[in-house]
């Protein structure tokens, strides 16, 4: 897969945000590629990266311990996953599987959460952004999931 070069303020996210903050959260940045088909989060596996789709298409699955897997979201070209990285969970609690060649730049919850503490402002700011893609995202999948048990009840 043939990288392009991109900076973090000129993914839309970052795009108009305060050349300082933008700064402080670039280096910690990385980029990661894959081909479609790879997983990229394994649910249970730990949980280290939150990744911004910069090309590409994920679908994020859920498995229940006593269930099939459950398709929750298909996640696009300014979206994120592994959002449980930022909030220091354990575990991914879904797996994210590549469904195109995918394009990312990926942050360390560690290290994001570490930022935060040290740069408060900036830390509010980075995190209200990351929190706005996602919640797009949050509510179609508790459409799909709603719709799942209501056809369930139905059986």
């Amino acid at each position: 897969m043939q990288e392009r070069s991109v900076t973090v303020n000129q993914v839309p996210t970052f795009s108009d945000m305060n050349e300082q903050y933008v700064n402080l959260v670039e280096p910690l940045f990385e980029r990661y590629s894959c081909r479609s088909g790879t997983t990229v989060v394994q649910q249970g596996q730990p949980a280290k990266y939150l990744y911004l789709i910069l090309d590409g298409k994920v679908q994020v699955s859920y498995k229940p311990y006593d269930a099939t897997v459950i398709t929750v979201a298909h996640v696009e070209k300014g979206g994120l996953f592994g959002w449980s990285a930022v909030v220091g969970s354990g575990s991914y609690t879904s797996s994210v599987t590549a469904i195109e060649d995918l394009d990312t730049f990926r942050i360390h919850g560690d290290e994001l959460r570490k930022l935060c503490g040290e740069h408060p402002e900036a830390g509010k700011e980075i995190l209200e952004r990351l929190a706005n893609v996602a919640s797009s995202r949050w509510t179609n999948s508790h459409e799909q999931v709603k719709s799942i048990l209501v056809n369930a009840m139905a059986i």
